[in-house]
């Protein structure tokens, strides 16, 4: 898994405005194109929030095939995540969904507040196989 937060020093304290995260993205996606070639795959951990921070993720990941999946959760448990964790500015988590970009067009939608993330993150790529398979039937 590659996440923003091995880009970015995350801190309660701080606040990450979208032009920090637009100057990490292209890095971001030169390291999904140099992943082990032995993995089948690598999940981005990203909340993108702009249309410029997309295509600079997107354009950085070069001839890579992407899979967007839309995590959803509801408020409450992002909020509860959010204080339990420690290292994000208070109400970071609300804002990057309302921010979200795109709004549309995923490949595959789930729910991280009834299946959790660690749970989740684990069944994402069998998800999207089964996906695949049935968009091919």
């Amino acid at each position: 898994m590659i996440s923003i937060d091995d880009f970015l020093k995350m801190s309660a304290d701080d606040v990450i405005y979208e032009n920090d995260v637009f100057e990490i993205s292209h890095e971001l996606g030169k390291a999904v194109t140099t992943a082990p070639e032995t993995a089948p795959g690598v999940i981005v951990d990203h909340v993108i929030t702009s249309e410029r921070i997309y295509y600079s993720l997107t354009e950085a990941c070069g001839a890579a095939v992407l899979k967007k999946v839309l995590v959803t959760c509801p408020a409450e448990i992002l909020r509860q995540r959010e204080a339990a964790r420690g290292d994000r500015c208070v109400g970071s988590a609300e804002a990057s969904a309302q921010y979200l970009y795109p709004k549309d067009g995923y490949d595959l939608t789930v729910d991280s507040g009834r299946d959790g993330p660690e749970a989740l993150a684990g069944r994402i790529p069998e998800m999207l196989r089964e996906t695949d398979a049935g968009s091919k039937q």
